[in-house]
This record gives C-alpha cells, sequence and structure tokens, in this order.
C-alpha cells in the first residue's frame, strides 16, 4: 500500500470510523467539489430603483417593468423615492407613490422592508412571491 492514510470519519460515533484512503487524492476531490459548487451558486443581488415625487404614470411603468424584471430573476429591489426641495414639505406623497407602486405590482410581491423615510428619501425593499424566482 503506497501513500494511505488512517483518517476518522465520525469521531463522535460508538465505535469511532475510520478510513483507509489516499488523503492527498480525497483533499483535491474535496477542494474540486467545492469549487464546482461555488461555481453553480447563483448570488442574489439587491438591485435598486431610484424614483422622483413627481413622476409621471408612464415614467412609473417603465421603472416597474425594470423592477418586474428584476424580480423574475430573483432579485430582491430596493426601491428608493427621492425627495428635492421643498418636497420634503409633504412627505405624505412619497407614501402615497409607495402605496401605489406596492399596489400595481400587486400579489406578486412581498415587502420586505415596510417604506421607511431615511434623510431626503423614502426607501422599501420587495422580493418575489413566486417560487420560481428563488430556483432561477
Amino acid at each position: 500500500m503506497n501513500n494511505l492514510d488512517l483518517v476518522e470519519i465520525s469521531p463522535n460515533a460508538d465505535p469511532p470510523v475510520a478510513k483507509i484512503i489516499d488523503w492527498g487524492k480525497y483533499n483535491y476531490q474535496r477542494t474540486k467539489q467545492l469549487q464546482k459548487n461555488k461555481k453553480n451558486a447563483k448570488t442574489l443581488d439587491v438591485k435598486q430603483i431610484r424614483l422622483g415625487l413627481k413622476i409621471s404614470d408612464h415614467d412609473l411603468g417603465v421603472k416597474l417593468k425594470k423592477v418586474i424584471d428584476f424580480l423574475e430573476h430573483g432579485h430582491k429591489t430596493k426601491i428608493t423615492i427621492m425627495y428635492r426641495g421643498r418636497e420634503l414639505a409633504h412627505k405624505e406623497i412619497g407614501f402615497t407613490l409607495a402605496t401605489k407602486v406596492i399596489e400595481i405590482l400587486g400579489d406578486d410581491i412581498i415587502v420586505d422592508q415596510q417604506p421607511q423615510f431615511s434623510g431626503k428619501q423614502l426607501i422599501f425593499i420587495v422580493r418575489s412571491n413566486h417560487a420560481k424566482a428563488k430556483n432561477s
């Protein structure tokens, strides 16, 4: 027998389980398998869409199509409503817009983070409600 090692597989078992293997070959195969798993794993990003407070219905539709595209690919989407100048005096308009966006997206989404005011922007995070998006 050349270059074989006695490796303890399950030390907590009664009696402990050991195996005679070529440690170098085993370690190499394990490293390759980990690299393969890492390569096949899909990283999910948090995509971001920024909206102005005075956005028109058509422009909102265009932005929401992009949000839907992100959600179909399984990404979480952070939607930011920007306030400029005196718009800060009317924070309720932003919350109304956020509610409108959530209603338009409908049952296809889950709101991970409710609309929250931070600085000069209103932020909320949505993700897809479909199991299909999680697997793709």
